[in-house]
């Protein structure tokens, strides 16, 4: 049977994915890029925003119009927490949620052969044993992800994974440093530590173990492998965790911290677990304990009763961090969430408004980042040809230009870093380690 696969979201739905990649393989099946030609076709979903929603069922339709004859099976947390918008769509054949891969690849299996199949969903709230999952990353790729946990019980007013995922469990650690080994040995020279809610790492273990136990086991582990942290909670920053991941030679010195506003009312509402006061703390020990690190984040503009005084705090805060880069959305009301409810939405018009102005002060920061690094050399690693340069990524995740012979592809070099390019840096090769 030939395979195909389409990835919605986020990194852990990424690996998710390769994981299933794997899975078939073992039994025997190809897995193919060609949509059109392929026997069967499985669709890992999104439904972080309503939004994320829309691109999921166009994805189904475009791809049963592409190869009606083809089984499709769609995954993932939209099916997980509404099943009836994937069954609503004419040619889905399998339904599954956030669990259970092993079982989706015996469903796709008689479903092919021509077996009825019923749909494989059940109650995350109710799952406690973390599902380990074969490692494994893209093949022409440099950097794979390693998910080391699943479930949140954050319950932020805007969100709906929980309901999608479940509660907290965690990759226990001997399985978490087989599975970098193993990823180092197919030839990967970076692994991201990812997962639903990181910072939750081991509280579910006995005993129970911290997301710093799990970096220090890894790298160790892989010492020639660059190690990068997926997105932290702030509360996870503390004078412990950054003098102890200081210490770690192959840990990239790059942060993704959560924030999603910059006014502690806003945040309030949110429910989030921080203030203001908090997260610059972490910020700030962050930038003492590792040099030259780069701090990206969240932000979501036009939450619920955000006011234009609010906002204006958020604009403050967001200049005063200096993030080198920020991913940010206009909130987008999310079903069956607290925040669906909430008095005071926000229009359209304003939201976008908001995100623009929050997307000008996120320039600026990115511009005097990216000048500060002149005259600095980064090591970076090289993942793609862009005639007549390589481009890679440098340890602090800045993208980097640089005239090289031959193939760089995978290998670490030395930049010496003359100036702002593209979206990124340009520089000029001063050392290149063995691939």
């Amino acid at each position: 049977m030939k395979i195909a696969f389409f990835t919605l979201g986020c990194k852990v739905n990424q690996f998710e994915t390769q994981a299933l990649r794997v899975l078939f393989s073992r039994r025997g099946h190809e897995c193919t890029e060609d949509a059109r030609s392929a026997d069967a076709i499985i669709i890992n979903t999104c439904t972080v925003t309503a939004v994320s929603d829309k691109k999921s069922r166009q994805l189904i339709r475009r791809v049963n119009r592409e190869n009606p004859d083809a089984t499709v099976a769609v995954c993932g947390c939209l099916s997980q927490v509404s099943p009836g918008q994937v069954l609503s769509i004419p040619g889905v054949d399998i339904i599954a949620g956030t669990g259970e891969r092993e079982k989706l690849v015996d469903a796709l299996e008689k479903a092919y052969s021509g077996e009825k199949t019923d749909a494989m969903l059940d109650n995350p709230f109710n799952r406690r044993e973390y599902e380990i999952l074969p490692a494994g990353g893209e093949s022409d790729h440099t950097r794979a992800f390693l998910k080391i946990c699943d479930g949140c019980e954050n319950f932020c007013a805007y969100c709906i994974i929980p309901y999608a995922r479940g509660p907290v469990r965690s990759l226990p650690p001997d399985a978490a440093v087989s599975q970098a080994k193993e990823l180092e040995s197919q030839g990967f020279r970076e692994i991201v530590i990812t997962g639903i809610e990181i910072s939750s790492y081991g509280v579910d273990l006995s005993p129970p173990l911290t997301l710093t136990d799990m970096v220090e086991a890894v790298c160790a582990a892989v010492p020639g492998v660059r190690v990068r942290l997926g997105s932290l909670e702030p509360r996870m920053i503390t004078k412990d965790f950054t003098e102890r991941l200081s210490k770690l030679n192959n840990l990239c010195p790059h942060f993704h911290v959560s924030l999603q506003s910059g006014c502690d009312e806003t945040l309030k509402r949110m429910r989030r677990k921080y203030d203001t006061r908090l997260y610059f703390d972490a910020v700030s020990l962050l930038r003492e304990s590792f040099l030259n690190c780069a701090i990206t984040t969240d932000l979501i503009a036009g939450f619920p009763g955000e006011t234009e005084a609010e906002f204006n705090k958020t604009l403050e805060f967001i200049e005063k961090c200096g993030f080198v880069d920020m991913h940010i959305f206009p909130y987008s009301r999310r079903a069956n969430t607290p925040a669906y409810n909430m008095e005071n939405q926000i229009t359209r018009a304003v939201k976008a408004a908001r995100a623009k102005a929050a997307s000008d002060v996120a320039r600026k920061s990115r511009e005097s980042f990216l000048n500060s690094q002149i005259g600095l050399i980064l090591n970076v690693l090289w993942e793609e040809f862009d005639s007549p340069d390589w481009a890679g990524h440098s340890e602090n995740y800045i993208k980097v230009y640089a005239n090289a012979g031959g193939d760089m592809r995978n290998k670490i070099s030395g930049v010496l870093i003359t100036g702002v390019f593209k979206d990124g840096l340009r520089g000029e090769i001063t050392r290149v380690s063995v691939s």
